[in-house]
């Protein structure tokens, strides 16, 4: 049982929807921001999916050294590795710190259950904690067809528990509107002590919803990340239980 932060109490760039072959805007420190109520897909849910898996150097590195050991291994047919599995022993969760137009803020994440509602305020819910990095990863859905009641979303990631490892995983966060290609955002950048990073804003600015890419990594929990961000929440020591483990 691990300890982990848990709650108490530039220019918008225009894309095009690109060719059929590859349908999806990657955002980038040279583009980090796209507009939904230009792409027309600012209604019905936004999808967002957390998935990784082990860097391929990694991987190379330890098949090579494995077949030093056992060279017979290289008749048998190679592994196919999924989403952040066995080889990188990292539990990487998905989370949202959330602002309302009314002023009311929060945070939907595994640890503690807060998972939100998607037809009730905060009008953002999590599918659930996903411990092992499955094929389908860890998905969060936004109901943007209240987008008027909703203020700002900082979408972030972080390790709960055992040691940090965003610098061999390679980890990305795509979001999928109801229109309109798919968004993503790689966590490229090499932070090997970073426990938490800042991934995406998503913003209600006088009228139209804009992503805005933030990766950012801190060395703390999400704590530190309300405070970059100046959310205010009250954070406490959080725990998973051996249940949710």
């Amino acid at each position: 049982m691990g300890f982990f932060d848990g709650l108490r109490g530039g220019r918008t760039a225009d894309f095009d929807s690109g060719s059929a072959a590859s349908n999806a805007i990657e955002l980038t420190r040279r583009h980090q921001r796209v507009s939904l109520t230009k792409q027309d897909a600012a209604t019905g849910h936004l999808r967002v999916n957390l998935a990784w898996r082990m860097r391929t150097s990694d991987f190379n590195t330890t098949q090579r050294a494995g077949l030093l050991r056992h060279p017979f291994r290289a008749l048998k047919p190679p592994e196919i590795l999924g989403h952040g599995q066995s080889m990188v022993d990292v539990d990487l969760d998905l989370g949202c710190l959330y602002e309302l137009s009314d002023g009311t803020k929060g945070v939907v994440q595994p640890l503690g259950g807060y998972l939100g509602d998607v037809n009730s305020p905060p009008y953002v819910k999590l599918s659930g904690d996903d411990r092992f990095g499955s094929g389908s990863g860890e998905t969060m859905y936004v109901n943007l067809d209240h987008r008027d009641e909703i203020k700002r979303l900082l979408v972030f990631v972080y390790i709960y528990d055992r040691t940090p490892a965003f610098d061999r995983t390679h980890a990305v966060v795509t979001l999928y509107p109801s229109n309109g290609p798919r968004i993503e955002i790689g966590l490229d950048e090499r932070h090997p002590q970073a426990r938490s990073c800042a991934v995406v804003m998503i913003e209600n600015v006088k009228g139209e919803l804009t992503v805005r890419r933030e990766v950012k990594f801190v060395y703390g929990f999400q704590g530190e990340l309300d405070r970059l961000y100046g959310w205010g929440l009250t954070w406490g020591r959080g725990y998973k239980t051996k249940a949710d483990r």
